[in-house]
């Protein structure tokens, strides 16, 4: 069967999986209302050597069929499939425990995003993402990372402030961490990128992502947000002050 052929036979139903065939690299589950969005998607991931879509869902019964039929390692579903989010999300998660979640939203807005994460999804992306980024995001998700902006970071980040959510992280007993390390993770606890960390204390950004690649092994974290989230629940961050590390003194960069 030609590549065409392949993707218009798998359109035809509302649950389609291929479990006699045999699949290659991240397993991805595609769920959308809209047949137009899984036939993109699906020929976006068609492309790619490392990814194959094992199934498709256009309902909320269909998803939870494909998943109790149909192990995977992405979910990518659109977020109107799933009503009463708070609710559902939290049983569709626990039908496969093993898979992660992207989420597809029409615009991202913060209690959407603070809820998406607080319920163990691990990146909210926009309908209209480019093909590369999705491909991004899922490899680094796939991978066990988080994708999330600087911005979607900081709404994360006063909503655990203010309203307790848990860490995400599970971190090593507490490490030493040096002034510089402190000063670093004290911007990306602020939503800070890169350059602007970089700029603050005068270096280059290629010596923050350095820097980055040791807290995390230290801390056993994987990506910015449960390192964030990581520093606020230690206190490395402290609550009433998030413009100066714990341990560090107000200073001039």
């Amino acid at each position: 069967m030609t590549k065409a052929a392949a993707l218009e036979t798998e359109e035809k139903g509302p649950v389609e999986s291929r479990k006699s065939t045999p699949t290659k690299g991240i397993r991805i589950i595609l769920a959308d209302s809209q047949a137009i969005y899984r036939v993109g998607m699906r020929k976006v991931f068609a492309l790619e050597d490392d990814m194959s879509v094992v199934a498709q869902a256009e309902s909320l019964e269909a998803l939870r069929e494909v998943l109790q039929h149909t192990p995977a390692d992405v979910v990518v579903v659109e977020a109107g499939l799933i009503p009463a989010m708070a609710s559902t999300l939290p049983e569709l998660v626990r039908l496969a425990p093993e898979t992660k979640w992207i989420v597809q939203v029409l615009e991202i807005d913060e209690a959407t995003t603070v809820e998406l994460y607080r319920r163990g999804v691990r990146g909210v992306i926009p309908r209209a993402i480019s093909p590369d980024l999705l491909l991004k995001c899922v490899r680094k998700i796939a991978a066990g990372e988080t994708w999330i902006d600087n911005r979607s970071v900081s709404w994360v980040i006063e909503a655990y402030r203010t309203h307790g959510i848990a860490s995400t992280a599970h971190a090593k007993t507490q490490p030493k961490l040096s002034p510089k390390e402190l000063t670093i993770i004290g911007g990306i606890a602020r939503g800070m990128r890169n350059r602007e960390i970089a700029d603050q204390i005068g270096t280059t950004e290629q010596v923050i992502k350095n820097y980055l690649r040791k807290v995390y092994d230290k801390l056993g974290v994987s990506d910015r947000l449960e390192l964030a989230l990581y520093c606020i629940q230690h206190e490395l961050v402290p609550k009433g002050d998030p413009e100066s590390p714990a341990g560090t003194s107000k200073r001039k960069a």
